[in-house]
């Protein structure tokens, strides 16, 4: 019933690419450096066989970032082994290939807090699923010519969520995309509006993990963290659980939602830091699947 889906199981060539020079992967080599710390892309090229709506073959490549580091309560890598990693992307390609057709092109919206990898994993999944990538602050900041920082600081936070608006309307009107929100889009009802032209998917991460993120790369591109007092962390966690307890419920509203916690108990790990951004854009095509399959009903029984 799904034409595009793959008639067999596709053929894969993988290379660990550390300093963008590609090396075949071989049973004897010994797990990298930077692939134990988590520096490394892992770069899968697939063969996918003729479908029924063609009879063409399709080459495709899917390079995604790696983050199997080596401490305490993390899953290890076998010396000589990569599977971990390259079994992340092919399952990635798998799950695109299967929800593809069934988006029939709408956008994917995603919603969450500030610091939550919305950037990170929307780049991957629109790599996997052909689709362009787009920051809705970044078209502000190119709109107005000035960081949203400045932005905040010289308009003010009321003319910052009109301009987001205007772009939310723009991108609405537009397919194949995946757009990475600012955090606090969801609290005005008008851009819900525009966001249900497409799929929301909502990236949930507990709160600690969002404030250690944050701290590592520091708050002065985080308007809404600069009125806080104390070390990064603690100015992060405080803003950061203000900020949640006024948006969950909008949040909430998102078609999908994929939480870190959730993951982490599946997959073992006590930390969801241990999460690798591929782990997630999979759990998110996922949610995404359950989506289409309530909304379409039976029509998506074959999946």
């Amino acid at each position: 019933m799904m034409d595009a889906k793959i008639a067999q199981r596709p053929q894969f060539s993988a290379w660990i690419d550390s300093d963008k020079v590609g090396r075949k992967s071989s049973s004897s080599l010994r797990v990298p450096q930077k692939l134990r710390e988590g520096r490394c892309r892992v770069l899968i090229s697939a063969h996918l066989q003729p479908t029924r709506s063609s009879n063409r073959h399709k080459s495709i490549s899917l390079e995604v970032p790696c983050s199997y580091r080596e401490f305490p309560g993390a899953p290890r890598l076998q010396s000589g082994s990569f599977n971990s990693p390259f079994d992340e992307a092919l399952i990635l390609q798998n799950k695109s290939q299967e929800i593809e057709p069934y988006l029939s092109g709408r956008c994917i919206y995603l919603v969450g807090m500030m610091g939550s990898g919305k950037t990170t994993v929307g780049k991957i999944l629109s790599q996997v699923l052909g689709y362009n990538f787009c920051d809705s602050d970044k078209l502000v900041e190119e709109d107005v010519g000035t960081s949203v920082a400045d932005i905040f600081k010289l308009y003010g936070e009321g003319f910052f969520r009109e301009k987001e608006t205007e772009m939310l309307k723009r991108l609405s009107r537009m397919h194949q995309m995946v757009v990475s929100t600012g955090g606090g889009a969801v609290i005005r009802p008008v851009n819900w509006r525009y966001m249900q032209h497409g799929i929301s998917v909502w990236l949930d991460v507990p709160l600690e993990a969002l404030a250690q993120r944050i701290a590592a790369v520091g708050t002065n591109s985080r308007p809404l963290l600069h009125d806080e007092s104390g070390d990064a962390y603690t100015k992060a966690l405080t803003r950061l659980s203000t900020l949640l307890e006024e948006r969950s419920e909008s949040y909430a509203y998102a078609n999908a939602r994929v939480s870190l916690e959730e993951i982490a108990a599946k997959l073992g790990y006590r930390d969801v830091s241990y999460i690798s951004p591929t782990a997630i854009a999979i759990e998110a095509l996922e949610r995404i699947e359950c989506f289409l399959r309530e909304e379409d009903g039976m029509a998506f029984g074959t999946l």
